[in-house]
């Protein structure tokens, strides 16, 4: 696979973490992006409308854990930086590895069709045809908001998360009686925002399956400082430790008001705020389960009450979408699309993707370590196992780390970033190495 022709698609985290290791390997390649700058998700107002950043937003993993491993974060960052400092961040990345140069600004990739004797016909936003070798797919999947269907119909004003930037746009939201649905870090922050007395609002929180709340600092340093899983003994002895230092370190989402979980700790991603429970604590938020009709202004729940509103923030999360691709080839319904590694579609051995997990703690050092993969993949030193093996890995790695979760779409792509990479470092990617020196370079193996 030596000297692929190489697309990358998207200049967020994944399409630049792409870029730098196929750059490193002195692969040709050329990074399409649909907007005019870098940053995806962390480019707040971002033109191609695909940020959800709001205008107060901090990152909710510490920059010790976020920062890349070849481009630290600098020492003077806050603990959990605001997204233009993320911005920035990514911004002199790309200056420091001179990735500017080989991106497309405003030429994303409309239409992705694959040819029958293998690449890609790429399609781009000016009206051009493009042919490439390999395509890597680094589009997002924080940006295609999923709404809640509830039965039937409000008569107030509705918004997702993704569409909040502050208390005065899109809606001004000032003295007005406020749900917001969902109980994840968006609807965390966006309710103690919105919660504020200056504001003059009523805010309420619904959610469906409750949250475990845990806290940004324990023992003065980041709580994530304390995080890290081993390969070398098994999980479900590492979630019953945590599961049992939880209500120690955080308390129980009942001491604040909130319905009891529907799932034990790390059975569904944990919520992340210091403010929230004291907002709920306070009387600024009021808990409600889950809604279980609509009716004019009316809100009825779960539990037989009912209250009033002006307007619901829908904070319930995002669709992953592939746009470009026909969806008889490439699409991901209910957020399920089955990839070896995350990376690679059985069968498709010119397609990698990058990015497409909810990585725990944070996605940046995830994708990071994709890209040591993808370069080795397009300079010809790894080769994927067959298709069959392939097949039975995705099965054992999504019961591995999705088996013991709610069943959501949130959670279909949830994954250990420290057993992931470990795995790809001491395993696969070595083991790839073997099978591209006994095969040859070709990513079609004989036998595993």
């Amino acid at each position: 696979m030596t000297g692929l022709k190489t697309a990358v698609i998207g200049a967020g985290i994944s399409g630049l973490t792409a870029a730098k290791m196929l750059s490193d390997y002195g692969i040709d390649y050329t990074c399409f992006e649909v907007s005019d700058r870098v940053g995806g998700n962390w480019a707040f107002q971002n033109p191609n409308g695909m940020s959800s950043a709001y205008r107060s937003l901090h990152i909710d993993t510490s920059k010790h854990r976020l920062s890349f491993k070849d481009f630290p974060m600098p020492e003077d960052y806050p603990d959990f930086p605001h997204h233009l400092q993320i911005k920035k961040y990514l911004d002199d990345y790309a200056d420091a590895f001179g990735l500017r140069d080989r991106i497309e600004f405003e030429n994303g990739i409309t239409h992705a069709r694959r040819l029958d004797g293998g690449g890609w016909e790429l399609t781009t936003q000016r009206g051009e045809t493009r042919r490439f070798d390999l395509l890597v797919v680094g589009n997002g999947h924080h940006w295609d908001a999923r709404m809640a269907d509830f039965p039937g119909e409000f008569s107030g004003q509705s918004i997702h998360a993704h569409h909040y930037i502050d208390p005065s746009d899109p809606l001004d939201l000032h003295g007005k009686r406020i749900l917001v649905v969902g109980l994840g870090n968006s609807a965390a922050d966006i309710s103690v925002e919105l919660s504020s007395k200056a504001l003059q609002n009523e805010v309420t929180i619904s959610t469906r399956s409750g949250a475990w709340i845990v806290p940004k600092y324990i023992a003065g340093r980041p709580a994530d400082k304390y995080f890290k899983t081993t390969p070398y003994l098994p999980l479900s002895w590492q979630r019953k430790v945590a599961q049992w230092g939880q209500p120690v370190s955080a308390g129980r989402p009942e001491d604040f008001g909130l319905p009891t979980p529907n799932h034990k700790f790390f059975e569904a991603h944990p919520t992340q705020s210091v403010e929230l429970p004291l907002r709920l604590g306070s009387g600024d938020v009021t808990p409600k389960p889950n809604v279980s009709r609509l009716d004019g202004d009316t809100v009825h729940f779960e539990d037989g009450t009912h209250g009033d509103f002006d307007v619901i923030v829908y904070a319930t999360g995002y669709n992953i979408t592939f746009p470009f691709f026909d969806e008889d080839l490439i699409s991901a319904p209910e957020n399920r699309i089955d990839l070896y590694k995350r990376m690679f579609k059985p069968g498709i051995d010119d397609l990698v993707f990058m990015g497409f997990a909810q990585s725990t703690p944070t996605l940046f050092p995830f994708v990071e370590c994709q890209a040591r993969l993808l370069g080795a993949y397009a300079i010809g030193r790894y080769r994927l196992p067959a298709v069959e093996t392939m097949n039975e890995v995705i099965v054992s790695d999504q019961h591995k780390y999705t088996g013991h979760m709610l069943d959501r779409p949130r959670h279909t792509q949830q994954v250990d970033y420290f057993i992931y990479e470990h795995d790809l470092r001491t395993k696969e990617i070595p083991a790839g190495a073997v099978r591209a020196k006994r095969f040859g370079a070709a990513s079609r193996a004989v036998s595993a």
